[in-house]
């Protein structure tokens, strides 16, 4: 529900965080909400620019959401649950649904760049946020990089149905996944083009996504249309050919599918009026992207026997060229998807250089990260290191791999954002919030719930890749972060 209200307010200036004693004690140090929302914008040499209104929040979360996920994941899910691929989409709406509330409340209470890191921080303590911080790198910057791969079926179908010639596999796919590859050359080019928008500034970026979202969906109503004209009643029949296990894994990968909608709340510190746009845009955008998805997702498989997805590429543009029986139609939406996927790795790419952004001011990583120019009011730094890395990722690593190790990070950082909630309401029931989760603590602790059943029901190779991330960040946290940090050097 919206409240009317404002953002804290301390007029005596932010209080000083508590000196803590002992190691547990400085784990556990939390940084004032007044400190997190009165840095806001502030950078290295310069400040961001508030000039994000409602409307591009909503395409920025739309942007970050809406892409790879239908455009090619599907094709990878729904083999392994058939035609219940429609029931694996509502499980993780479902859990992206009760997490983007608990978004939406803390972002209307802490708009700031750094998003479920700064809710962590402001809650359960330092050490947490970091883990938390460490999670958002994992998802967003190796989302980017599966979206980049995606991008590159979609321009190959694309060269193909307009000029008859293709991007060899050597030059098109990442080394292991297919028989003689070298390199993903399109996934590492998406990722400089995105580099260059979000080098020009945050208002100019959020005007080129929101021209490639209304692409984006054009290209979805144009699939759902012509491919509701071959739909069979009789590819339903089988409708849950691998149980309900196959159903969970498929809406763990799935899940890889919402990432994106809390990217919004990234923008907290561009926002013009981030306590009351920031809780809207991040719920209107989840049911825009949930209603396509599932419509979507019931219309291809309505078309295809789900059989036949096993291997497929560019899989809405095969089922659109299959239906009409001429490739024009599949071109079409080829183009569209290589329009709108780009719009993911640019929303998404801009999503993890505010969070790192937001862990740089807090000494958590390198200063660099949080150099803001003062021509452009961007982290330029920051975004060229980012851009590189997603870019060298893309490159090199296969999809599938790429999108677990994503799911897996998204899902421990919300689950955290859904504790975040109950800790705040606990410890700050006064503070003023312009969007509160109904039902008290219920739709949190879903929220949670919801997000633990799906790291479980993830391969035990993503978990060990999850569990070396997470080491590999602690390492860093206890050699670098926890003696640089600011609460730290303020104790001193």
């Amino acid at each position: 529900m919206l409240d009317q209200g404002a953002p804290p307010q301390n007029p005596q200036g932010p209080p000083s965080p508590r000196v803590s004693t002992g190691l547990g004690g400085r784990l556990m140090r939390c940084k004032p909400v007044e400190n997190l929302v009165a840095e806001g914008g502030q950078g290295e040499g310069g400040s961001l620019r508030r000039s994000l209104g409602m409307w591009q929040l909503t395409m920025i979360s739309i942007g970050a959401t809406l892409g790879t996920g239908i455009f090619v994941v599907l094709g990878e899910s729904v083999p392994k649950a058939g035609p219940a691929v429609t029931l694996s989409f509502v499980i993780a709406g479902l859990t992206a649904l009760f997490s983007a509330l608990s978004y939406a409340e803390l972002a209307g209470s802490i708009p700031v760049a750094g998003s479920s890191y700064s809710y962590a921080y402001a809650t359960m303590g330092e050490l947490i946020a970091w883990v938390c911080g460490w999670c958002l790198v994992l998802e967003y910057g190796v989302s980017v990089a599966a979206v980049a791969v995606g991008w590159g079926e979609y321009l190959n179908e694309l060269l193909d149905g307009t000029i008859g010639v293709t991007i060899p596999d050597a030059l098109s796919a990442a080394p292991g996944e297919v028989d003689g590859a070298i390199i993903n050359l399109p996934g590492l080019l998406v990722v400089l083009l995105a580099m260059v928008f979000l080098l020009g500034g945050a208002k100019e970026s959020a005007r080129a996504n929101t021209i490639m979202v209304i692409v984006k969906i054009a290209a979805l109503v144009l699939f759902c249309s012509i491919g509701f004209m071959g739909f069979k009643s009789g590819n339903y029949s089988d409708f849950m050919p691998l149980g309900m296990a196959g159903v969970s894994a498929a809406g763990a990968s799935l899940f890889f599918s919402y990432i994106g909608f809390d990217a919004a709340s990234t923008a907290g510190e561009e926002a013009k009026n981030p306590q009351r746009d920031l809780p809207r845009a991040i719920m209107l955008s989840l049911i825009i992207v949930t209603a396509l998805y599932v419509l979507v997702a019931a219309v291809a498989v309505g078309a295809w026997n789900w059989k036949d997805f096993e291997g497929s590429e560019a899989t809405l543009a095969a089922i659109m060229n299959d239906v009409s029986g001429q490739t024009f139609f599949g071109t079409l939406l080829a183009a569209g998807a290589v329009i709108s996927i780009a719009s993911v790795v640019l929303t998404v790419l801009y999503g993890q250089t505010r969070v790192l952004f937001a862990m740089s001011r807090d000494g958590l990583v390198p200063k660099v990260f949080g150099k803001v120019s003062k021509k452009t009011g961007t982290p330029r730094v920051n975004t060229v290191i980012v851009s590189l890395f997603c870019g060298a990722l893309a490159s090199v690593i296969p999809l599938g791999k790429l999108v677990d190790a994503t799911s897996i990070g998204t899902l421990f950082a919300f689950g955290l954002v859904n504790i975040a909630v109950i800790v705040l309401r606990r410890t700050r029931p006064d503070m003023p919030r312009t969007f509160r989760v109904p039902l008290g603590w219920l739709f949190p602790v879903l929220g949670f719930g919801f997000c633990a059943y799906n790291m479980f029901s993830l391969d035990t190779v993503t978990w060990i890749v999850f569990g070396v991330w997470m080491a590999v960040g602690l390492v860093f946290y206890f050699g670098y972060g926890m003696r640089r940090s600011r609460l730290a050097t303020a104790e001193k």
